[in-house]
C-alpha cells in the first residue's frame, strides 16, 4: 500500500489568517488526509498569543482538524542552536556584523549584488574583531559556495511539475540562517522541524518555491531526509495581487463575523480536486 503523505501547516501568529492561509491549510489537509499544525512563533518581536488563539479558532471553524497537539517552534530553540553549532563545526557559516543600514548600502550600490555574497569580506578584520569584542550580536550566514561544494550535485522534487530541480543558490548568496535577534531563521528552523515531525510532503504557496533551494542544501548538510515539495498557486485579490497580512487582507474572523459560511469561503477558493500531485 502507498503510505499516506505526512503534511504540515505552519502559520506564523503575527496577524489574523486570511483566505490564502485557509487554502494552504486545506491543501495540506487534502494531500495528507490531515496535517501537523506547527506554529511558527520564533519571531518573538512580532508573534502574539491572541493570534495563536485566532489561528486555532479559524481552523476549527473551517473543519480542518490537525493531528495531535500543535507544535510550537519556540519550544525547539535549543534544537535549532544545535543544528547551527553543527554547521559552525563544518566551517560552513560565519558571523555577519553588518548593520541593516550597511547592508542596504551594499545592495543599493551601482554594481551591488541582488543577494549579499561573502559579507564577511565587507568589513575590515579589525572592525569585525572590534564589534565582536564589544559583545555585538551577529547574524550567521551560510557559505553557500562552500556548502554546495561539500554537498555535491543535489536537487529537490517538484510534485507540481513532476520533475527534479537542481539546487541553485545564485539568487540567495550567503543567506542568513540565524538572525542576530532570535538565534535562528525560517530556513534553518523549517528544515529541522520537517525532519523532527517526519514530514514527507511539504505543501505551501508558490511564492516560497525559491526558498526550497536553501532548504534542500541545509538538509544535505545536516543529513536529514528531503520531503517532496508541492507549491500551490496563490489566492489573490481581485486586483491579482497576492493576499498579505501587511496589506490588511480580509481576515477569516472578519468574514465569519460578517455572516460568511464555510461553504461560501470554499466556493471562492480553487477546487482541491484540481490539484495534481505528480510522481
Amino acid at each position: 500500500m502507498t503510505r499516506q503523505p505526512v503534511t504540515r501547516f505552519a502559520p506564523s501568529p503575527t496577524g489574523e489568517m486570511h483566505l490564502g492561509h485557509a487554502f494552504s491549510a486545506m491543501v495540506a489537509s487534502h494531500i495528507g488526509g490531515g496535517y501537523i499544525l506547527r506554529i511558527d512563533d520564533i519571531d518573538h518581536t512580532r508573534c502574539q498569543d491572541r493570534f495563536v488563539t485566532g489561528i486555532l479558532d479559524d481552523l476549527r471553524w473551517l473543519g480542518l482538524a490537525w493531528r495531535g497537539a500543535p507544535v510550537f517552534q519556540s519550544d525547539r530553540l535549543a534544537t535549532y542552536e544545535d543544528a547551527l553549532r553543527r554547521l559552525q563545526a563544518m566551517d560552513l557559516v560565519y558571523p555577519c556584523y553588518l548593520t541593516r543600514k550597511e547592508l542596504d548600502a551594499v545592495l543599493s550600490a551601482p554594481h551591488g549584488s541582488p543577494a549579499p555574497l561573502a559579507t564577511d569580506s565587507l568589513l575590515p578584520a579589525a572592525e569585525t574583531a572590534r564589534r565582536a569584542s564589544d559583545g555585538r550580536a551577529a547574524a550567521w550566514r551560510l557559505r553557500s559556495a562552500a556548502a554546495l561544494d561539500r554537498a555535491g550535485p543535489i536537487s529537490w522534487f517538484d510534485a507540481r511539475s513532476g520533475r527534479d530541480v537542481a539546487v541553485d543558490m545564485a539568487a540567495h548568496g550567503d543567506v542568513v540562517i540565524a538572525r542576530r535577534d532570535i538565534g535562528t531563521s525560517y530556513h534553518l528552523s523549517v528544515v529541522v522541524d520537517d525532519a523532527m515531525d517526519g514530514v514527507t510532503h511539504v505543501t505551501r504557496g508558490e511564492d516560497l518555491a525559491d526558498s526550497t533551494h536553501v532548504h534542500r542544501l541545509l538538509q544535505a548538510l545536516l543529513g536529514v531526509p528531503s520531503p517532496v515539495y508541492f507549491h500551490h498557486a496563490l489566492v489573490t485579490a481581485k486586483s491579482g495581487k497576492r493576499l498579505a497580512k501587511r496589506d490588511k487582507a480580509a481576515s477569516l474572523a472578519s468574514l465569519r463575523a460578517a455572516g460568511q459560511t464555510v461553504d461560501n469561503i470554499v466556493a471562492n477558493l480553487p477546487p482541491l480536486s484540481s490539484l495534481k500531485l505528480r510522481q
